[in-house]
C-alpha cells in the first residue's frame, strides 16, 4: 500500500515546460456536425453532436455524446481567436456505467482556477486548485489547433489539463504520421495524420510506464486545404479505458422520403 501511495503522489508532480500559442489561420464560426463513437471493433457505443457559435473573437463549442447504455459525455469550451487561440473556459463531464468513475472538470483560463468533482468510496468530493495555466492550453480545442498548423512543421507540443483527484498540466507532443487515404461519395481524398503523445513530467514520467499509467498515443486526422476539416480521432475513452474512434456522419433519409423526392 505504501508503494502504491508513493506512485499515486508521483503521478501528480507539476510540469512547467510550456509551448507557444497556435496562430489563427482559419477563424471558427457557426457549425453543427453529427458524430458517432465506435469501439476498436467498429461497434457503435454513442452518438453525438458538435455545435459551435462565434461572437466577436470568442467561440463557444459544445460536443455531447449519448451512449447506448445511458451514459453521457458533455464537453463545453469557450476560446478566443484573436491573433492566437486561447482557452477561456472549459468544462468536461462524464457520467454513467460506461466510465469507471464520474468526472466533472472545470477550467478557468483567466483565473487559473481548476475544479474537479469526483467520487471516492461512494462519497462525492470536490478539489479546487489555482494553477499557473500556460497560454497554449489545448483542452477542448485540439482539432481546432491542428486545423491551423502546418503539418510539415507542427509545434513540438501543446499543454493540457489532465483530470484527476489532483488536476495537473501535462504536455501533448505532436508529430505527423503517414497520410491516410479516405473517400467521400467515391472521391478519393487524403488526410494528415497527427499523433499526440502525452508526457508525464518529473518523477511521474519515470514511474508511469512501470505501473501502467502512461496513456497510449492519441490520433487525429485533418483534411488540409483552404478550409481544413476534422475527419476522425482515435483516443482512450478515459485514462486507462478502451480506445474509441470518433467520426463525422451524414444524415440518412428514410426510404419513403427518397421515393417522394
Amino acid at each position: 500500500m505504501r508503494t502504491a501511495a508513493v506512485v499515486a503522489a508521483a503521478l501528480f508532480v507539476p510540469l512547467t515546460l510550456w509551448g507557444e500559442q497556435v496562430r489563427v489561420r482559419h477563424t471558427e464560426g457557426l457549425t453543427h456536425g453529427f458524430l458517432v463513437m465506435r469501439t476498436a471493433d467498429g461497434k457503435v457505443i454513442a452518438r453525438g453532436d458538435l455545435t459551435q457559435q462565434a461572437s466577436g473573437s470568442r467561440v463557444t463549442s459544445r460536443m455531447t455524446f449519448r451512449f447506448t447504455d445511458g451514459s453521457s459525455q458533455d464537453e463545453t469550451t469557450i476560446f478566443s481567436q484573436r491573433g492566437s487561440f486561447r482557452l477561456v473556459r472549459y468544462r468536461f463531464v462524464q457520467k454513467g456505467p460506461a466510465f469507471e468513475q464520474p468526472v466533472d472538470l472545470s477550467v478557468n483560463g483567466d483565473s487559473g482556477m481548476v475544479t474537479v468533482r469526483y467520487t471516492d468510496n461512494g462519497k462525492e468530493k470536490v478539489e479546487t486548485d489555482q494553477i499557473e495555466l500556460p497560454p497554449d492550453l489545448a483542452n477542448g480545442i485540439i482539432s481546432t489547433l491542428l486545423k491551423n498548423i502546418d503539418g510539415a512543421t507542427p509545434p513540438e507540443s501543446v499543454s493540457y489539463v489532465a483530470a484527476g483527484p489532483k488536476p495537473r498540466v501535462i504536455k501533448l507532443h505532436i508529430k505527423t504520421s503517414a497520410p491516410s487515404a479516405f473517400s467521400t461519395a467515391g472521391v478519393r481524398r487524403q488526410a494528415t495524420h497527427y499523433v499526440l503523445a502525452a508526457e508525464i513530467g518529473g518523477v511521474a514520467g519515470l514511474v508511469a510506464p512501470l505501473v501502467g499509467k502512461q496513456p497510449p498515443d492519441s490520433h487525429v486526422w485533418i483534411l488540409d486545404g483552404d478550409a481544413p476539416a476534422f475527419i476522425r480521432s482515435e483516443a482512450p475513452l478515459f485514462n486507462g479505458g478502451p480506445m474509441v474512434t470518433i467520426e463525422l456522419v451524414s444524415p440518412v433519409w428514410p426510404a419513403a422520403a427518397n421515393a417522394t423526392r
